[in-house]
């Protein structure tokens, strides 16, 4: 009983926390541990002849998984080298100069992280393809016949590059709002120049986030899908991301187990860079004292204002503004122009069955997870911070690991836990919506448990002990105090995992059966078939509803619940 009370919580905590706490124990285990443990059984499971390790071993040893292994290595390297270059050079220039429209250029800046992996790159192919509707006028267009450049290793790296380029961009705009006032204003008395000032001053505060930023971006491009998927299985470079998709797609639930050993080589990339992400953020940390933050007071000129919003440009506009022309033209193969640009593909996507049930099914199953992600984070993030436990405290960290590991490694797991009938109903939920639905609890409850960790942590907690004195149930004080405290976080939370897992690709790719399509899946299976026009015309219809979900969040939410959405932080 003592270790129960030790476990669950203290003194203080009464029958119904430690009840509430027991459920969320049996949540996490079924979402999170369950599958994942069953992934690493698998992996370490025995050969076909019964030899210790063997599937390890076999798999290991392919020349495909050595290949793979490589192209993820050095391909997510040189992306960061990309992220890194275009992240810092915006971020240098937006957070040190002033300038109009400042809102409007970072929203732009990190629009390759808000607009999913399959269609920036579908864009990106669109732009750089021999039918370019906006490179052709120019001649600058590929000649017929020639290759996309895209399809080879260079454009797989620039792409991701670009795509993980905010994350770098954030981390520096961060570390650049910490930046005491006092020290730049006392170099530029000393009539220090301003080159040595960036580079004497503003370069080292600014470093160790910026190799935060960059060790994320290489976490995010060791589990991308979307882009090695349309540009790396046509251009024949495997990753292991698409290695996985083709073996399961090709020979189904009997290579469980190498697939299995690939997911684990993917999670140990990813956890290896977190660690040492962790370390160097120890070990580089600086201390400044608090004061007046730094704020720009020099105006950019007009030139450097042009040259930014050029590299803007070409990052984050010319690529829709290619998809969007390509979803004009009424076929494949037809040149572009005004006499034969129509909305006819259009009203042919909307006509078409699996279409229309893709967005129904990314709408519902997205809401579904948001609404549900919301509900377990509430009680999960009062015990954590009104009545923390080890047990609570453990339920948060696992609360993380989906989020952290790639996207496929996830799949995968639920696939391995969930393929089976299940105990005592002896149904297989593998085939079904519920499959997803899993997946996407799993995966994007860090997105709400986040921000609402963070608002609950902000908060007074004498007032639930207050409560608590004066004889408040523990419905009261989660329903009366704690949920208005941080409802606003909370539907922040919520509109990312809607925005997030309405257009992913990466677990409905492995998960979607037939009547259970999704919006990712149709974009990615329209252009496989090498109906590029369909595929973009669906890609501009999810793309317009992305950012209406983002004109809603931001007129919806205020205060603390905006700033926790992924534009306010550049």
């Amino acid at each position: 009983m003592a270790a129960d009370l030790h476990l669950l919580g203290d003194r203080r905590t009464g029958g119904g926390e430690r009840m509430l706490a027991l459920a969320l124990c049996v949540y996490v285990g079924l979402i999170t541990v369950w599958p994942l443990g069953q992934l690493l059984l698998t992996a370490f499971g025995p050969g076909d002849e019964g030899q210790l390790l063997g599937t390890m071993r076999d798999t290991l040893s392919a020349r495909a998984t050595g290949r793979a292994f490589w192209n993820t290595l050095t391909l997510s390297l040189v992306s960061v080298g990309v992220s890194v270059v275009l992240g810092a050079g915006l971020a240098l220039a937006v957070g040190l100069m002033r300038m109009p429209f400042r809102a409007v250029l970072s929203f732009l800046i990190l629009m390759p992280l808000i607009i999913p992996s399959q269609i920036l790159a579908l864009s990106w192919i669109e732009l750089l393809g021999s039918q370019s509707p906006i490179l052709s006028p120019l001649g600058l267009a590929p000649a017929p016949g020639q290759g996309n450049p895209l399809y080879s290793r260079m454009g797989i790296a620039l792409v991701m590059g670009i795509e993980h380029m905010p994350l770098v961009f954030i981390a520096i705009r961060a570390a650049l709002k910490s930046v005491p006032a006092d020290l730049v204003e006392a170099a530029r008395i000393a009539s220090v120049p301003p080159a040595r000032v960036l580079a004497r001053v503003i370069l080292p505060l600014v470093a160790p986030s910026a190799l935060a930023g960059a060790l994320l971006a290489f976490t995010a491009a060791v589990g991308n899908f979307g882009i090695p998927a349309l540009l790396g299985i046509p251009g024949r470079v495997p990753m292991l991301t698409t290695l996985i998709y083709q073996r399961l797609n090709g020979f189904g639930p009997s290579v469980a187990g190498q697939v299995a050993v690939l997911a684990l080589i993917l999670t140990l990339i990813a956890v290896a860079a977190l660690a040492l992400r962790a370390v160097l953020m120890r070990q580089l940390r600086m201390r400044i004292e608090g004061g007046r933050a730094f704020a720009p007071t020099r105006r950019a000129p007009l030139w450097a204002q042009a040259l930014i919003w050029a590299g803007v440009a070409v990052i984050a506009i010319l690529p829709l503004a290619a998809l969007v022309l390509t979803s004009l033209v009424p076929a494949i193969g037809v040149p572009f122009s005004r006499e034969v640009a129509s909305l006819d593909q259009y009203a042919r996507v909307l006509a078409n069955a699996a279409v229309t049930r893709a967005f129904g099914n990314s709408l519902m199953l997205s809401g579904a997870a948001a609404i549900l992600c919301v509900a377990v984070t509430l009680p999960l993030a009062y015990l954590a911070t009104r009545r923390p436990s080890p047990a609570v405290t453990a339920l948060d960290l696992l609360a993380e690991a989906p989020w952290v590991v790639p996207g496929t490694v996830v799949a995968l797991a639920m696939i391995l836990a969930f393929l089976p009938p299940l105990p005592l109903l002896g149904v297989s939920l593998y085939g079904t919506a519920a499959i997803l639905l899993i997946a996407y609890l799993a995966r994007f409850l860090p997105l709400v448990l986040r921000p609402v960790m963070a608002a609950a942590q902000g908060a007074d907690p004498g007032l639930d002990e207050a409560a608590r004195i004066a004889g408040l149930g523990l419905a009261d004080r989660m329903g009366r105090i704690f949920a208005p405290s941080v409802l606003a976080a909370a539907l922040a939370g919520g509109m990312l995992v809607v925005m997030t897992a309405m257009n992913e690709l990466t677990l409905s790719a492995l998960l979607w059966s037939s009547g259970h399509e999704t919006i990712g899946v149709m974009v990615f299976s329209l252009q496989y078939e090498g109906n590029s026009t369909a595929a973009a015309a669906v890609s501009v219809l999810s793309t317009l509803l992305l950012l209406a979900l983002c004109a809603l969040a931001q007129v919806s939410l205020r205060g603390a619940g905006a700033r926790a959405l992924p534009w306010h932080q550049g």
